[in-house]
């Protein structure tokens, strides 16, 4: 689910650049000291994770993980994003350096949006409400990096939009994954380690 270099339209990835500094920018303001080493952490894994795709057709599918690092690092979640997909372009050109920002933004955004859902089992005191929500998270994420992925490619032109619509079913599946690799880890990590969730109330980013 990388945008590679030349596809979008000068406009369109010169403005993502723009609000994608603007994000990482709001969202680093809130990091602690103490938190960068989960942030390390957690960055590592997105760069292995979503460097492992599967060819499917014209395009490749693989795992996000944008849900999982949504609910560990909350706010920080963003500019840990946009650092893995800047390493990934760099070493591996994986994604492109002109198509980073719309990269960032498709990833960044569901990761927000999924720590945002994750709060929300605060409010609801239901059994298993870190499994029901992780799942959630997790399959919210990747449906909404699908949908932006889809309005990019449909701002490269009208030969792109046959691609939008294949790559956005494709990825169906992944959403399911996501879903329970985020629900499950979601669970366990509230049992052995509780404090590596961000349980923050999203207000207070």
């Amino acid at each position: 689910m990388h945008i590679s270099d030349g596809v979008l339209p000068t406009a369109v990835w010169a403005g993502s650049y723009a609000v994608s500094v603007g994000l990482a920018a709001f969202t680093a303001r809130k990091i602690k000291p103490e938190e960068l080493p989960k942030i390390a952490v957690i960055t590592s894994v997105f760069f292995v994770a979503s460097l492992i795709h599967i060819p499917l057709g014209p395009a490749s599918v693989h795992l996000l993980l944008t849900g999982l690092v949504g609910i560990i690092l909350g706010a920080a979640a963003f500019p840990s994003i946009l650092l893995g997909l800047l390493l990934q372009a760099l070493l591996f050109q994986h994604g492109g350096i002109t198509s980073l920002g719309a990269n960032a933004l498709m990833m960044g955004i569901p990761a927000l949006t999924a720590y945002g859902i994750f709060t929300l089992r605060h409010r609801l005191h239901i059994k298993n409400a870190e499994l029901i929500f992780g799942i959630i998270a997790g399959a919210g994420s990747t449906m909404l990096s699908g949908i932006i992925l889809a309005v990019l490619l449909i701002s490269a032109g009208e030969n792109f939009i046959g691609m939008a619509k294949y790559v956005l079913w494709a990825h169906v599946p992944v959403m399911l994954v996501e879903g329970a690799v985020v629900g499950c880890t979601a669970r366990f990590l509230a049992r052995v380690k509780p404090e590596i969730l961000d349980g923050r109330a999203i207000e207070h980013m």
